[in-house]
This record gives C-alpha cells, structure tokens and sequence, in this order.
C-alpha cells in the first residue's frame, strides 16, 4: 500500500483497528453456551496454517489494525501458538497482542506467552463452584483454571480481564461472589450476555438470559459502580467499583446493542473474514491467500471486504438462531 496512513473503514464511518484471529475451532472444554456436547471439528486442510494467519495479521496491521486478539476455540491447545504470537507481536505498527482463553494450559504457558509479547489476556471464569464449573464446562476442572489464573498474575501481564458469562438460574447468584475473588486479586471482569450463536439443547436461551442491567442491580446492592471514560477498544462498557481500581465491564448484546461503535472484524479458523459477529456477511481470505495472492492483492481483498460490514445485528432469544455456527467457530 502506498498510503502512508491506511486504514479501513466501513460503508457507516466505522474505523475498524482491532481483529480477532481464530488459531483453531478446537477446546479443551464444552461450555453450555458455546458448543454442542458432541463437536466435529474441522479437518486439518481446512484451517489456515499458521503462516497463513500470521500474513493476515501482518495485512491487517499494514492496514491500521493496532490490537489484535488471539482467540479460539482455545488457543492454547493450538500447537505452537507461541511462536505465532512472537511474529505477530514483533510487527511494527501493533500496540495490543491479546489472548483469549479459557485458562487450562496457562500453568504452562503463561510465561512464554507474556515473553513472546502478549500484553494482556481474558480468561473465562464462570462459576467458582467446582461442580457447577464443571456442568458449564461439561469437562473443565476449576482447580486447574485458578492455577491458571495464578500462573498468569505470576508473570506480569499489563492486564487480565475474567470474563463471566451470566445465566439465570445457573450461576447468577454468583455474580458478586466472582466480583469479590477479582477485586481480591486486582483483575478486571466482564459480565456476559449470552450470544444466541449456534442450536444448543442444553438451555432455553430466552429461560436463562439474564441482562447487564439485572447483573448491575445485584453488584448494586453491595456496591457502587462508577461510570469509567476507560475504553478497551472491545465492546465492553466499564465502570469502576468505589474503592477498587479494577474495570468492571458489561458486554450487552441483547439490552444495549453497541454495533453503531463497533470497530471489530473477526477472522475464523478456516479463513473467513466475519464483518459481524451475528451476520454472516464474510469473504473467503483462505481462497485469497491460497490462490497466490500477493501481499497488495490480499490487503486490497481486505479493504473491499470493508463494504460487506453490516449496521448491526439483530438478535431475538425466542426464535431459533439464524446464526448457526457455534462461538468456537466464529471465534471468542
């Protein structure tokens, strides 16, 4: 690109500066509200090499994009995924390289990752119950996520975020005992809507939603949430606890739609440009890439792939959902 200052913008003046790279379709874990009990994941010739994610990463920051995520499914088990994130770390023009994960391999990773240059992770922290953790995760073991956890705060990382995906009558009644364990630890936490992505049999989405507004009442009772100018680039709307200097975020797809600020594309782990987490509007950078594209016929891909991002998406919790794949295949 001959731009000294690229960027990418969409049909609505949305800058676009944050991507979130799907390493792999495949978890350690089963949760709930993410996948079915029983996956089938992708082959391996479907998925993109991690050369090939590297170079979309490359284009992206050459495009503007100066905070990637790294997501899954669980990164983690993706095998070395560290020497990814040293590449894309080491980019001039990239100030965030984050990660996303679900805590069951940081005992072992979280020190390489933070030297390969990961400034800051989010962790998934749904229940502080073992046996309750356990029926969310369908597989996880809580004691190994909280060493995880502890493995992380060990090493340094700018920031970690939990994340706390709130279902009623599943583990709201924990929603100030997970604030508690984080202000005791100096981490951050989102609270959660549930995304109506993918057929589910667990639950009845519509039975167990429990909105931002109904989480912020029950911290409220104990509590007093500040508004916060803090700004993640994420859709996280944050506050700070009186006293307390973590964030407090709320991501709220349902009660607060945030799309008329959204500034996010994701890329799956098979090659899929996602404009939007709840459309399908995408272009095949997998195809780009495959055909021998050069580094200017992939950036130009991206730039008219621009065009394709919708205004918002429209969620309802009581018709089926119209967005099939799970989250682990749009990833995090």
């Amino acid at each position: 690109m001959t731009n000294s200052t690229p960027h990418l913008i969409d049909r609505f003046g949305r800058r676009v500066d944050y991507v979130r790279l799907s390493v792999t379709d495949r978890c350690d874990f089963r949760c709930v509200y993410c996948m079915a009990e029983d996956m089938e994941f992708l082959p391996r010739k479907e998925i993109l090499s991690l050369e090939e994610i590297g170079r979309i990463a490359q284009a992206f920051i050459r495009l503007g994009v100066s905070k990637i995520r790294l997501t899954g499914g669980e990164p983690l088990v993706r095998k070395n995924v560290v020497a990814l994130a040293s590449a894309i770390s080491a980019t001039p023009g990239l100030s965030e390289l984050n990660i996303t994960s679900n805590g069951s391999q940081l005992r072992k990773q979280a020190s390489a990752l933070r030297k390969a240059g990961v400034t800051r992770l989010n962790i998934s922290l749904d229940s502080l119950q073992p046996e309750r953790f356990t029926s969310i995760t369908r597989t996880g073991k809580l004691d190994q996520v909280l060493d995880g956890i502890n493995a992380a705060r060990e090493v340094g990382f700018d920031r970690i975020k939990i994340n706390a995906v709130i279902l009623n009558g599943r583990n709201e009644d924990e929603v100030l005992d997970l604030l508690q364990f984080c202000m005791e630890r100096n981490l951050d936490i989102s609270y959660i809507e549930e995304m109506p992505l993918g057929l589910i049999d667990d639950h009845d989405r519509a039975v167990t939603y429990c909105s931002s507004d109904e989480v912020r009442r029950i911290i409220g009772q104990r509590y007093q949430l500040l508004n916060s100018a803090v700004s993640s680039a994420g859709p996280s709307d944050y506050y700070h606890v009186h006293g307390s200097p973590i964030r407090v975020g709320f991501i709220s797809p349902h009660s607060h739609n945030f799309c008329h600020l959204c500034n996010r594309v994701r890329v799956t782990v098979e090659g899929r440009l996602l404009l939007c987490l709840g459309n399908e509007h995408s272009m095949d950078l997998r195809a780009v890439l495959r055909s021998g594209a050069s580094d200017d016929e992939l950036e130009q891909a991206i730039i008219s792939a621009m065009d394709l991002k919708p205004e918002r998406h429209h969620f309802n919790l009581h018709d089926e959902p119209q967005i099939v794949r799970f989250m682990n295949m749009t990833g995090g």
